[in-house]
């Protein structure tokens, strides 16, 4: 059906309004679907517009979108949408900083531990001096990503496993805030044989610290970026730094679409959000300042990739490792990570008069607030 504005906002207040633990009837599952199905294609349409004023987009085998030289796309990404997958290799439970947009915000000191002298790989508890034996006995993986939460609060240990990575010819790439680079530890990093760095530039809002860290480590590894959730607040200082960012020679930026769990939704309480095919639930501007920023490296030729990493990426990530490790047609992690829709945050989309469906329609026999919805 499509569902008015009107009709979806009147419904949504009363979902919101019910127990967390009051599971909505069919007719009332269909209403809910339909609201988000009008949301997400109204979006969409907003989407469209802004793709179609990027002059050289470029898709990477229908599974993702970018702009810039295609050698600078991150090999990191080629293997997590073409290749075996995202494999994480797991260390450190600890980060020293604390973000608005972090997955486990409010939860940062309550990680737990992977195990003294242990490492976490596909679920795994191994020594480094295993991976060897892992290596041995299991198909080696298209590329690694060292995860999980800052690797810089205890980067000594990482260069005795990037070595044995490194002697397999597998693919390595980091991530990191980049507060705690230096020109020892990046060194250390680049001779162990780490591909690839990538720094969250929005964690700290564009340092200039980070940015000369960027800077140094294009010295010592081969492929360096940055990775971080699109924000106005990233948006905004980056254009300002925007020369100084792009004279460290970095190679290229993900620009990842922000979406939100539990911990970190009270953080943008109040936004306008949509729910990317009942999975994850973004702010709709995060993806919309991506292909705004997009157009600005297309158009100014800033000589980097610029990668659309938005939830229709995370989509195809998961097909494609889940038909990598031999899953059903169809088979994916991707979905929503709610235990229940957050009903309550699709109240100030709904309640905006600049946001308007595509087309409407009365709600048919059944749905209506005066029939009985079971």
């Amino acid at each position: 059906m499509k569902i008015s504005k009107k009709d979806a906002l009147m419904w949504f207040e009363f979902f919101a309004a019910l127990p967390p633990e009051e599971e909505l009837l069919p007719h009332q599952q269909e209403i809910a679907l339909a609201a988000l199905a009008q949301i997400e294609a109204a979006e969409q349409a907003r989407l469209d517009a802004l793709a179609a004023q990027i002059p050289h987009l470029q898709s990477l085998d229908g599974r993702t979108r970018f702009v810039g030289p295609g050698e600078r796309f991150p090999q990191g990404c080629r293997s997590c949408l073409l290749g075996t997958g995202l494999s994480a290799v797991r260390r450190t439970n600890k980060c020293n900083i604390q973000c608005r947009f972090c997955y486990n915000y409010g939860e940062l000191d309550c990680q737990p531990p992977i195990g003294e002298g242990l490492w976490e790989i596909g679920g795994t508890k191994i020594r480094a001096e295993d991976i060897d034996l892992l290596l041995s006995i299991q198909k080696k993986p298209t590329g690694v990503a060292y995860v999980y939460l800052e690797p810089f609060m205890e980067i000594e240990l990482y260069p005795d496993v990037i070595r044995r990575f490194r002697a397999a010819g597998v693919h390595q790439h980091m991530y990191t805030n980049g507060t705690l680079a230096n020109e020892s530890n990046l060194r250390a990093l680049g001779e162990a044989g780490l591909d690839e760095l990538r720094f969250n530039l929005g964690a700290t809002n564009c340092a200039d610290s980070v940015i000369e860290s960027i800077r140094t480590a294009k010295r010592f590894i081969s492929r360096v970026g940055i990775e971080t959730p699109m924000t106005p607040e990233f948006f905004e200082t980056f254009m300002r730094k925007k020369d100084m960012i792009l004279s460290t020679g970095l190679d290229f930026i993900n620009c990842a679409e922000l979406h939100l769990n539990p911990n970190n939704l009270p953080n943008y309480e109040g936004e306008p959000m949509v729910m990317t095919r009942l999975g994850y639930l973004s702010p709709i501007w995060s993806h919309e300042l991506t292909l705004r920023f997009m157009r600005a490296a297309d158009e100014e030729n800033w000589g980097i990739s610029v990668h659309d990493c938005c939830n229709m990426t995370k989509l195809a990530r998961d097909l494609n490792l889940r038909a990598h490790e031999g899953g059903w047609f169809g088979a994916s992690g991707y979905g929503c990570e709610f235990p229940r829709i957050p009903y309550e945050a699709f109240l100030p989309i709904l309640r905006d008069d600049s946001f308007r469906f595509l087309e409407e329609e009365p709600l048919p026999a059944g749905y209506r607030p005066q029939d009985v919805v079971l």
